[in-house]
């Protein structure tokens, strides 16, 4: 794929990938432990804990033996992919600090990035580099840092994107340093949230204007071609992008940085607090791109979600989703929705949002599903996304410092009590200041889970990720357990190599079985 990160790219790497696929069948098939029955495993039923392996039992028993050294195993543990991730507030605070200065541009008196010449209320970014006074109270106003008492955590995070986001206009060099953490953090997959062709989306929609006949909308936006010539802009920025990335990383170099191995695809966002018809123009880029370019796999919708805009429109917003869904079946969606508490908004919005983005918008994963108790009918809305195995993307960090929901009054363990697929996922690190090894050990921590169910986890990123091909795992894992499809449970097995290399998905699945057997025999030898 053009300029895209991608693991399976070189062709010597996928005929070694055929050559081990025979040799190693028999000691996947032998490593994975049978799924509970799958008759018991009703939808509002407590999936039975799976019995470990040899080697998970050895590896649970080194953790518990050496607490001191939890950090490290959680970084190298294998965390697949992250699926909730927004590029912009994924960057390390430092390096947007190192971008504003090499970009010349000005701190003003309210810590916004701003363009130069630099008056007399502003400070050139770059004295923030030699300033260790001046460059901690720019890195507190752009992240979440000893954000200020007084201040909810909630208004200081979405503050911080405007004060940074005149530093965010070098999207390959920003993908070199996230793909560069998330090799470090042994990940091998990310979809990262992008607005592609952002300006232009904005003039065509306001060009357009508003038309409640959504199908009529559509075909004012097709007219001329100018739609179409948005999904080309929206590719060009992608090629400047990828060619910036490889600069940065050295991909094409006999040293490559880490970051050059991470399988990359994009998400495009959709500005919910917007005019309608510019969160129209966005969805039906952002998935006409999708069937159009396979850099780019899905749309979302973000900002607050507790906007005055987003909570006017939201089922609206919901509406237009299902309907550009049947324009454009092929592209993926998946939507923040329950980002709320109450307190936060009036009662009546806490009890739909997950409902509407899943029936009616058409999400195949949701965005942290905070709320969901407090939705009508919750009960069966979980047990409905069980059944369809529509995924929760959890970022723990995240709901804790925006909304301050943690430990038992977050829905993490309701979720898995009903099956519903979870995904543990990062957000916004470089605002929160956090990386993904730190979400598995909070995980770890606050609910008790051992490392069986930590390493299921990292199966689920992979499994719910928006990747082509068919899965390693037979159908509904997280309920009948992680087994091997029937192509890939014989030994030595060329119909497993020819499965495999006809599915990118499952290519990377079989890797990280492959890097679990290396850190289980890492921490027990």
């Amino acid at each position: 794929m053009r300029g895209v990160i991608s693991v399976y790219r070189d062709t010597a790497r996928v005929h070694r990938l055929l050559m081990a696929a025979g040799l190693a069948a028999a000691a996947l098939a032998a490593s994975l432990p049978a799924g509970p029955n799958a008759r018991a495993a009703t939808p509002a039923a407590v999936p039975p804990p799976r019995p470990a392996t040899a080697a998970e039992t050895r590896t649970t028993a080194w953790l518990d033996t050496h607490t001191e050294e939890a950090s490290r195993f959680f970084r190298d543990l294998p965390k697949g992919g992250d699926l909730h991730n927004h590029l912009s507030g994924a960057v390390r605070t430092e390096y947007l600090v190192q971008l504003a200065a090499e970009d010349g541009l000005c701190i003003d008196a309210t810590m916004t990035a701003v363009a130069p010449p630099c008056g007399a209320d502003t400070r050139p970014a770059a004295e923030a580099l030699t300033d260790t006074d001046f460059r901690q109270e720019v890195i507190r106003a752009w992240s979440m840092q000893d954000f200020p008492q007084g201040e909810s955590g909630h208004d200081h995070f979405f503050a911080t994107f405007g004060k940074f986001g005149a530093a965010t206009s070098h999207r390959g060099k920003m993908l070199a340093d996230v793909a560069g953490t998330a090799a470090a953090q042994n990940q091998t997959y990310l979809e990262t949230m992008v607005s592609p062709a952002s300006a232009g989306a904005k003039q065509l929609a306001a060009d357009v204007g508003w038309e409640a006949d959504l199908a009529a909308l559509h075909r004012k936006l097709l007219s001329g071609g100018r739609l179409d010539q948005l999904v080309t802009a929206a590719k060009q920025e992608a090629d400047t992008a990828d060619a910036e990335f490889r600069r940065t990383a050295r991909c094409a170099t006999t040293a490559p940085d880490p970051a050059c191995r991470i399988t990359v695809r994009w998400v495009s966002q959709v500005s919910r607090n917007s005019a309608p018809e510019r969160v129209f123009t966005q969805i039906a880029l952002g998935l006409r791109l999708a069937e159009r370019d396979p850099r780019f796999v899905a749309v979302n919708l973000v900002q607050p979600e507790d906007g005055e805009i987003s909570l006017r429109d939201y089922r609206l917003h919901m509406r237009m989703l299902n309907h550009l869904h049947g324009v454009y079946p092929r592209a993926h969606i998946t939507l923040h929705a329950g980002e709320l508490v109450p307190g936060l908004v009036k009662p009546e919005d806490l009890t739909f949002h997950i409902d509407d983005a899943v029936r009616t918008g058409r999400a195949e994963r949701i965005g942290h599903g905070v709320d969901l108790v407090q939705e009508e009918d919750w009960r069966r809305l979980a047990r409905d996304m069980a059944r369809r195995q529509i995924a929760v993307e959890v970022p723990l960090t995240s709901n804790a410092q925006i909304l301050q929901v943690e430990g038992d009054e977050h829905p993490f363990p309701v979720y898995r009590k009903y099956g519903v697929p979870v995904v543990l996922s990062t957000d916004d690190p470089g605002v929160s200041r956090g990386d993904i090894g730190q979400e598995y050990q909070r995980a770890a921590r606050t609910y008790g889970l051992g490392y069986p169910e930590l390493k299921d986890l990292a199966r689920a990123s992979l499994e719910y990720a928006f990747l082509p091909g068919r899965s390693l795992w037979r159908a509904d894992p997280v309920r009948q357990g992680f087994r091997p499809v029937q192509e890939c449970r014989a030994p030595r097995s060329d119909r497993c190599a020819r499965f495999l290399a006809d599915s990118p998905k499952a290519r990377l699945e079989w890797d990280q079985e492959q890097s679990f057997r290396t850190f289980e025999a890492r921490y027990t030898a």
